[in-house]
């Protein structure tokens, strides 16, 4: 009875979402109406060339993975669009974790890798930022 056991307490430890991860809130600049999106930009600085950020809500809840391939070496991977579905959004505010992966390893990404974030919102039928 003892194998079943753990391997039920193993599945429950590693199915847990990761808390690794920097933690933000921002707050909507205004109540999101009939027909308005979200999105999120992520200004992305210097980050280790096969880095990933990937960015959830603090429930886990998986909303986009930034890949910046063909940056130079010590420049600024530049700014990311993610869109945001409203039901991720709670009064007013969006709370996600920040995660940088590289090497089959995960951390929160430093002030300098992850430079700023904002939360912009658009009519539905607008086709860019």
């Amino acid at each position: 009875m003892q194998l079943p056991f753990t391997a039920l307490l193993l599945f429950a430890l590693f199915a847990q979402p990761s808390s690794t991860g920097r933690t933000e809130t921002l707050v909507l600049p205004h109540t999101l109406k009939a027909g308005e999106t979200v999105w999120l930009e992520v200004c992305v600085g210097v980050v280790t060339r096969g880095a990933e950020i990937e960015v959830t809500t603090t429930s886990g809840r998986l909303l986009g993975v930034i890949s910046p391939y063909g940056i130079r070496p010590g420049n600024q991977a530049g700014t990311y669009t993610v869109p945001v579905p409203a039901d991720a959004i709670s009064e007013g505010r969006l709370s996600l974790r920040l995660s940088l992966d590289y090497a089959h390893s995960q951390r929160a990404p430093t002030k300098e890798e992850v430079k700023g974030l904002r939360v912009k919102i658009m009519d539905a039928g607008k086709t860019h930022l």
